[in-house]
């Protein structure tokens, strides 16, 4: 029986075990925090009884329908839409950017139509925007970007908008309807039971070991036929090339009766306010009934060795400390990187698990027919 060796026990991991397990692999799923989930990891607050989502909010939405059908084999998905706001200048608005949020701030009533062509007017004529500012003055104009944009983009990324790439701005939808929807996908929800319910599921199987609070180094995947490394690119090679940049989340908590503020996530786009957003997640299951709730400011900054990684930075410099960690990477034997951390992307869960799924079936072909397995199943560039 071949063994397999995958660093990292959130969806990438999990999915890339359930699949080889079932085709008589012996896999070894190994991560070094004491649970499994990853960053998708949620677990019931033993004061309030909320299920909280341990390292910030998590809403399932695809257009993927062979991924939906897969996650829901594991769980029963309820209906959740989400329905951001935000605060800022003393005034709480509708996100994303629609209209409701546009009559709201203009103090007018406009129709669509109308709106549409306001919008244009006083968005600035920028043919071929080089950064996330000037995206957002083509995209809304000034007032529109000084208010909602700015400072909390400031706040999030810990550079002037300025430095960022327009293509951050460019997945921002602006609606000129009613539409509060945060997403458009066809298919959105949150697992009843929370997402570590379906990654215990994922990884139950016999030919399956999971080995927690283990920090697994290239040393120790001597003895195994393959490995898929989903943890961070620049750790796996001890940072020989330089670090690549994120940004972490700091926690602060929050505890009260009833209802803290009334909706899931409110964002806060004043630069003055330190923190970026409260997500109140009894609101994350609106389906259940609790007296008490738990909620938590985020603060973010940059990320250090010790801290968690959650949003890869990707401006020119990264990119070009990532490009040698690839040639690295392509020097290894019987290595593969996956996912978020695996491959320096951002990555929503549901292309997490179609990508794992898909590297699940290249490497059983591959592995089958005697060919080498990809060391990246996606291009990290």
């Amino acid at each position: 029986m071949k063994s397999v060796l995958i660093v990292g026990a959130g969806f990438s991991g999990a999915v890339i075990a359930y699949h080889l397990a079932r085709e008589g692999y012996s896999v070894v799923v190994s991560d070094d925090r004491y649970h499994v989930g990853g960053n998708c990891h949620t677990s019931r607050d033993h004061d309030s009884g909320v299920m909280v989502h341990k390292y910030g909010p998590h809403i399932f939405h695809t257009d993927d329908s062979e991924v939906w059908d897969f996650v829901n084999r594991f769980a029963t998905f309820k209906p959740y839409v989400n329905r951001v706001k935000t605060t800022v200048g003393g005034k709480v608005y509708s996100l994303p950017v629609n209209l409701h949020t546009i009559n709201q701030f203009f103090d007018t009533s406009f129709s669509p139509g109308e709106a549409a062509e306001f919008i244009t007017e006083i968005s600035e004529d920028i043919e071929s925007p080089q950064n996330f500012e000037e995206q957002a003055l083509a995209f809304v104009g000034s007032d529109l970007y000084e208010t909602f944009f700015k400072g909390y983009t400031k706040k999030q990324w810990g550079v002037d908008p300025v430095e960022l790439p327009a293509s951050i701005l460019k997945r921002l939808p602006l609606r000129f309807n009613y539409n509060d929807n945060y997403f458009s996908h066809r298919f959105q929800g949150i697992p009843e039971e929370g997402y570590t319910h379906i990654i215990k599921q994922l990884l139950d199987h016999p030919s399956i070991r999971v080995e927690l609070g283990k920090k697994m180094s290239r040393a120790d995947t001597w003895g195994f036929d393959h490995v898929f490394v989903s943890g961070p690119l620049d750790a796996w090679f001890d940072y020989s090339e330089g670090e690549l940049g994120y940004r972490t989340l700091d926690f602060e908590e929050i505890r009260a009766d009833g209802d803290f503020q009334g909706c899931a996530v409110m964002n806060y786009g004043d630069e003055s306010v330190p923190y970026t957003r409260i997500s109140e997640h009894k609101h994350f299951s609106p389906w259940e009934f609790h007296e008490k709730t738990i909620a938590f400011k985020e603060y973010s900054r940059a990320c250090g060795r010790d801290d968690i990684p959650y949003y890869p930075i990707r401006l020119v410099n990264e990119k070009a400390i990532l490009q040698k960690y690839i040639v690295r990477a392509r020097a290894e034997k019987n290595v593969s990187f996956i996912g978020r951390l695996g491959t320096y992307r951002y990555l929503d869960m549901d292309v997490t698990i179609r990508e794992a799924i898909d590297a699940a079936k290249i490497f059983l072909e591959s592995d089958s027919k005697g060919l080498t397995v990809p060391v990246f199943f996606v291009e990290p560039l």
